[in-house]
């Protein structure tokens, strides 16, 4: 059974910090690609970094310098370590494990940003 179990949401002013973590059970973690989306209430959820089984990272353009992404093969998880948030940064946070034809994802952690 195929598990993703994220952490680490919640409430944080503007400009502060938060680090979200994800625990992978049932799968090969190593196999994976892993990422991290969100969706904001009314929105589409959106891709927001990922992390190549190798170490390669993406992000989107309005994260980029302010989030990081990591991964830990050890320990079957990947760390989402945000800084600077801004509001628009608020909404629920959603682990992804992919490997094709194989796409699993979290029940996702809230992060809300106030003013």
């Amino acid at each position: 059974q195929v598990q993703l179990v994220e952490s680490g949401g919640g409430l944080v002013q503007a400009g502060g910090s938060l680090r979200l973590s994800c625990a992978a059970s049932g799968i090969i973690f190593s196999n994976n690609r892993m990422g991290w989306y969100r969706q904001a209430p009314g929105k589409q959820r959106e891709l927001v970094a990922t992390i190549s089984r190798s170490g390669n990272t993406d992000y989107a353009e309005s994260v980029k310098g302010r989030f990081t992404i990591a991964r830990d093969n050890a320990k079957n998880t990947v760390t989402l370590q945000m800084n600077s948030l801004k509001i628009e940064d608020t909404a629920v946070y959603y682990c992804n494990a992919y490997a094709y034809p194989f796409d699993f994802w979290g029940q996702g952690t809230q992060v809300t940003v106030s003013s």
